[in-house]
C-alpha cells in the first residue's frame, strides 16, 4: 500500500524537489502552497506517477491552515509522512536596525506555521500509532552568524521543537527528525533580499547545494527500516565549512 506525504512550501525549492523525489518513489502527495497556479502545474506533472491533492493556504494563517487540512478527502486523510518545509528569511540586518515586519514574517512562518500544520496532522498519527515527521531546519539553527539574529533564532526554535516532538511522540512510535541544509541555490535569497541585487551574488564562485540534493537526503531519511530514525542531519556543499566560511573561486 502506498504511503501519503504532506509537504508544505511545495511550489518551489526544496519542497518542490521533495515532491518530485517522492513521486518517483511512488509516494502519494498532498502539496501545500500559497500559489495555486504553481500547485496546479506540479499536480499535472506528478499525477502521471502518483495520486496528488493540493491545498492552497498560507501557514501563517492559523484558521486557514486548520481548515485546509481538515478538508482533505477521505483517501488523503491518513498522512504517513509530514515534511514541514515552508520557511523564509527576510532581511540581513544587525539587530538594532531590524524590521519588525521581517521579524514577524520569519517567526510566523518558520515557527508558528510549522506548529499549526503539525497540530493539524499529528492527532491522526497518534491515533494510528504511525507516522514520520521531518522538519526542515537550517545550519542557522546550529550556529548564529552576523546579522542572522532572528532568522537564526527561528531555526534554533525548529530544532528545539523537533527534539520536543521526538520525545513527546516516542510512546506512539512516530519518527521525528530534522534536515538542516547550509547554502542551497533556490529562490531563498531573492526573498531574503526582497529581489535586490545582493541576491545575485549569493551563489556565485562555488557550487551550492541544489534542492534535489536535499530532497534525496529527505527521502533517505523517510525510507529507512522501521527501527531506524535519522534524528538530525546537517548538510553543506563542499565549498561551505560553516555559516561564515565559503571557498569561492
Amino acid at each position: 500500500m502506498r504511503k501519503t506525504a504532506l509537504i508544505t512550501g511545495a511550489t518551489s525549492g526544496i519542497g518542490k524537489a521533495t515532491a518530485q523525489e517522492f513521486a518517483k518513489q511512488g509516494i502519494n502527495l498532498i502539496l501545500c502552497g500559497r500559489r495555486q497556479e504553481r500547485l496546479d502545474k506540479i499536480k499535472k506533472e506528478l499525477s502521471k506517477k502518483v495520486d496528488v491533492h493540493t491545498l492552497n493556504f498560507d501557514v501563517r494563517d492559523r484558521e486557514k491552515t486548520l481548515e485546509a487540512i481538515a478538508s482533505l478527502p477521505t483517501e488523503f486523510q491518513d498522512i504517513d509522512i509530514l515534511i514541514n518545509n515552508a520557511g523564509n528569511a527576510h532581511g540581513l540586518d544587525p539587530i538594532e536596525n531590524g524590521s519588525l515586519d521581517d521579524w514577524d514574517a520569519m517567526m510566523d512562518i518558520n515557527v508558528k506555521g510549522l506548529l499549526y500544520v503539525s497540530k493539524s496532522v499529528i492527532p491522526n498519527m497518534t491515533k494510528r500509532k504511525v507516522g514520520h515527521i521531518i522538519n526542515i531546519g537550517s545550519s542557522a539553527g546550529k550556529e548564529v552568524y552576523p546579522k542572522g539574529n532572528v532568522y537564526c533564532a527561528s531555526k534554533h526554535a525548529v530544532l528545539a521543537i523537533t527534539e520536543g516532538m521526538r520525545i513527546d511522540l516516542n510512546p506512539y512510535g512516530i519518527k521525528v527528525g530534522a534536515v538542516n541544509p547550509g547554502l542551497v541555490e533556490t529562490e531563498f535569497s531573492d526573498v531574503r533580499f526582497k529581489g535586490g541585487k545582493q541576491a545575485d551574488g549569493v551563489y556565485k564562485g562555488y557550487k551550492a547545494l541544489q534542492a534535489e540534493d536535499v530532497a534525496e537526503v529527505i527521502y533517505f531519511a523517510v525510507s529507512r527500516p522501521a527501527h531506524v530514525n535519522i534524528a538530525d542531519v546537517l548538510m553543506f556543499c563542499t565549498a561551505q565549512a560553516s555559516s561564515t566560511i565559503v571557498k569561492k573561486n
